[in-house]
């Protein structure tokens, strides 16, 4: 066992080696899962598009799916805080795994209902992909929190990249087995799922989770008995469920941030196919923004630990207006453009998640931890599941332009919410 001397200081972990292999296995992990979540966000939209001869729902999929991960993070959350870490996650890809399958099915037997029900199953993926994040700062120093959860999330770039890149390739062998093309990503998200989750459950071990749980629970006993040792009275423990005042800026930073990155994100290869863009350009444009999504996670994580999470948040919600901007003016024919808004919109959802999870990690005890960051991710994903499904109407109804404006003007209201816990502190 790890020795119990205090050592919650603000730059020392207190399993430093547990903590490395856990995040060996985490990167490992999230660059399987990355090319999974990558196939619904790449084809989901035009898998949709085909099957139902409509763009006014091309965006349900991606609502589907992200509502299918708030079902997932509630699970995944629960199970976590039961049972540890490593059950939590691997059964959240598994699920994941499942999903895909059950998209490969609905496309073959040209079945709308099935694809529906499959896609909110796939979302257990996503939501077990961000999951994630938190394993990698249970055991992290106080101050290297923020690069810890940075650490797991730039992991997925290198699947969340290639993914897309794939769209064509995997189109063409699910051709030759019968499948439609469009279909194909989903081959490669069910084999990634499945390989994450067995990643997870043979090596997460021991898990980070329960011995966090175990370290804090012998120091403060260690405390206790030196207090009494010494004549003093013993210190007096923290409340279960006192929370600190970074939960709800940091929930309501991710929340903007997943719903106006998703919104626009979902009908940006619609956009570009109505305009006579083929799958491999916008698979392009996917997986650059997914890798802005994740790979500035570094960076952004020691922003946050030398400058504090408010102030990257508030920067999270600049950069979303800027994407938005540089979206709605964008040429419809110019790859180039939409490219550079799709990048500015994975930046800004990157310093909003980054900046959101190290407040919420810091301002929640570990006796509620795994819970109340499920419950976090529920809010989460059902604000993507609103984005996904209200980008198709708004699409619809306007345009993409209005779609990608609107998306960066809502993104400014997590500034008071920032500017009103600063005043409080």
């Amino acid at each position: 066992m790890t020795s119990t001397a205090p050592a919650e200081t603000a730059g020392t972990s207190p399993a430093p080696e547990v903590q490395r292999r856990t995040l060996r296995v985490l990167v490992t992990s999230q660059v399987l899962s990355g090319a999974g979540l990558a196939a619904g966000i790449t084809v989901g939209a035009l898998l949709a598009q085909d099957m139902l001869g409509s763009t006014d729902l091309a965006g349900l999929p991606t609502a589907l799916f992200t509502a299918g991960s708030a079902l997932a993070a509630v699970a995944v959350g629960r199970l976590s805080q039961a049972r540890g870490r490593r059950p939590g996650l691997a059964a959240g890809y598994l699920a994941g795994a499942v999903g895909s399958a059950g998209v490969i099915a609905a496309a073959v037997a040209d079945h709308p209902v099935l694809l529906f029900i499959a896609l909110f199953v796939y979302g257990a993926g996503t939501a077990t992909n961000l999951q994630a994040r938190y394993a990698g700062a249970d055991l992290a120093a106080p101050a290297h929190r923020a690069r810890a959860v940075s650490t797991v999330l730039v992991a997925t770039t290198l699947g969340g990249v290639v993914g897309p890149n794939l769209a064509a390739p995997t189109g063409t062998l699910a051709e030759s087995l019968g499948i439609p093309g469009l279909a194909g990503p989903f081959l490669l998200a069910g084999a990634a799922y499945a390989l994450a989750a067995l990643v997870l459950t043979v090596w997460l071990r021991p898990d980070p989770l329960l011995l966090a749980r175990d370290i804090d629970l012998q120091q403060r006993q260690s405390a206790a008995a030196a207090a009494k040792t010494a004549g003093g009275a013993a210190p007096a423990p923290a409340p279960a469920g006192r929370r600190g005042t970074g939960l709800i800026p940091g929930a309501l930073t991710m929340i903007l941030s997943q719903l106006v990155m998703v919104a626009v994100m979902t009908m940006t290869p619609v956009h570009m196919h109505d305009h006579g863009h083929g799958t491999a350009a916008s698979g392009l444009v996917i997986a650059l923004h997914v890798g802005a999504m994740y790979l500035p996670s570094p960076l952004t994580g020691r922003l946050v630990d030398r400058h504090g999470g408010t102030r990257v948040a508030a920067a999270s919600g600049v950069t979303l207006l800027a994407a938005g901007i540089v979206a709605a003016v964008a040429p419809g024919d110019s790859v180039a453009v939409l490219a550079l808004a799709l990048v500015l919109l994975g930046l800004g959802w990157n310093f909003g998640l980054v900046s959101g999870t190290a407040m919420i990690t810091d301002a929640v005890p570990l006796a509620t931890r795994a819970r109340t960051q499920g419950m976090v991710d529920v809010s989460i994903a059902v604000a993507g599941a609103t984005g996904g499904l209200a980008s198709g109407m708004v699409v619809a109804a306007a345009s993409y332009p209005v779609l990608a404006l609107a998306g960066g003007i809502l993104s400014l209201a997590v500034l008071p919410a920032i500017a009103a816990t600063a005043s409080r502190r």
